[in-house]
């Protein structure tokens, strides 16, 4: 397979040998695009691994906070410690691409990419296992159940960070729509907390030629939604950040007939945790103020979700850095802004200092969409980061 990579100027050993290999890599990305994984359940993607890690000299551990594995490799006299984390699991979505090398696990998919995240660093293990110049202890963390927002709190529990200590740990996700190859960084919230609400506001039914005689749900329901984006417009501050969507909207099943009750799904997005408090106070008030203005009321269950991921400015710097030291000017956004997706790698930026950046996957379909492909034109480029940043981390 011919990989293109832009920025041929800047191309050193790592990048060489990397490129060496890139066909292999990119078979193993498609193996693991093809044989899926649910959260908790990456019984194969885990064992293939550890295999590989193992086979590169690592030392392996496996069953960390689930099928999590995390490999070390220790070299020269040096004290400094570097995590480097990639997430390994899919999402309950059935493929429509038209790959060679599609999914065979029905209603089961790669759509974030994280086949690819795996890949980039595997394929950074095995250069900093043969070439790596760097005198201090490496540590790869694959995570399980990225994607339920319990992979990485369940790999903390289990004791990660006491039992394979780091001074810093970085991740990394493609993004569709950034150009191939480019890399982002943001100091700062980079992604969003997400909280979720359920709520279910009871009426009482009846016949829809006679409204009078009911209290309608749906017209409470509705005047709640139009209401929702109050909170947004007035009780968060205009310079800050946050979403409230409604998903999910169900009651009745007939014309003439106005329902008992109307239950509401909605997600809760900020960067603070003092606007994400604040969301959480006012989403259920305003839920049952609304409800009780048309006699009705409203029954709430709001769920807290992760944390904002919210990078280390010492960190993120550094990481810019050693892209920039590394790769041509147009391969590094200068304009790179927050996202408002979620991702648990909040966990371990609240455990230790670090940073989250990004990659471009160029043109594709978005995340989470069943026509999504990892790009593999990104998986060499990824990897000579992750190589250079922990050869600059712990030199």
């Amino acid at each position: 397979m011919n990989i293109h990579i832009d920025g041929a100027r800047h191309r050193d050993d790592a990048e060489r040998a990397i490129l060496a290999s890139i066909d292999e890599f990119v078979a193993m990305r498609h193996d693991l695009h093809q044989y899926p994984e649910l959260s908790f359940q990456e019984r194969r993607t885990s064992g293939i691994v550890a295999k590989y890690l193992l086979s590169y000299g690592y030392e392996v551990t496996e069953g960390v906070g689930g099928y999590g594995v995390v490999a070390t490799l220790r070299r020269g006299q040096g004290d400094k410690r570097i995590g480097i984390r990639a997430d390994m699991d899919a999402l309950p979505i059935e493929e429509t691409a038209d790959l060679a090398y599609a999914s065979r696990n029905p209603g089961v998919m790669h759509a974030c990419g994280h086949d690819g995240h795996t890949t980039i660093l595997l394929a950074a293990a095995r250069y900093l296992a043969q070439h790596g110049k760097f005198s201090g202890t490496l540590t790869l963390i694959f995570q399980p159940a990225e994607e339920v927002g319990a992979g990485a709190r369940k790999m903390i529990e289990d004791r990660l960070f006491e039992r394979f200590p780091v001074d810093a740990v970085f991740g990394l996700h493609n993004w569709p729509g950034v150009t191939t190859g480019q890399f982002g960084f943001v100091e700062g919230p980079a992604m969003a907390s997400v909280d979720q609400a359920l709520i279910r506001i009871v009426g009482r039914g009846g016949h829809g030629a006679a409204p009078h005689e009911t209290v309608d749900p749906v017209l409470a329901s509705a005047s709640f939604i139009t209401a929702l984006q109050s909170i947004v417009a007035r009780n968060v501050d205009p310079l800050e950040m946050a979403v409230l969507t409604v998903g999910s909207i169900h009651g009745g099943s007939a014309s003439n007939v106005i329902p008992e009750s109307v239950e509401l799904k909605l997600t809760a997005r900020a960067y603070s945790e003092a606007i994400r408090n604040k969301l959480q106070e006012r989403v259920p008030a305003l839920a049952r103020a609304q409800a009780d203005s048309f006699c009705a009321h409203a029954e709430v269950n709001y769920r807290r979700g992760f944390p904002a991921v919210v990078n280390h400015i010492e960190e993120t710097r550094l990481a810019r850095r050693v892209a920039e030291q590394n790769f041509a000017a147009e391969q590094i956004a200068s304009d790179f802004r927050p996202r408002t997706a979620s991702e648990d790698f909040a966990y371990m930026l609240q455990a230790r200092p670090g940073s989250y950046l990004f990659v471009g996957n160029g043109d594709s379909a978005a995340l989470h969409s069943p026509q999504y492909d990892f790009n593999d034109e990104i998986i060499a480029p990824a990897a000579r980061f992750w190589a250079r940043l922990a050869e600059t981390y712990l030199s």
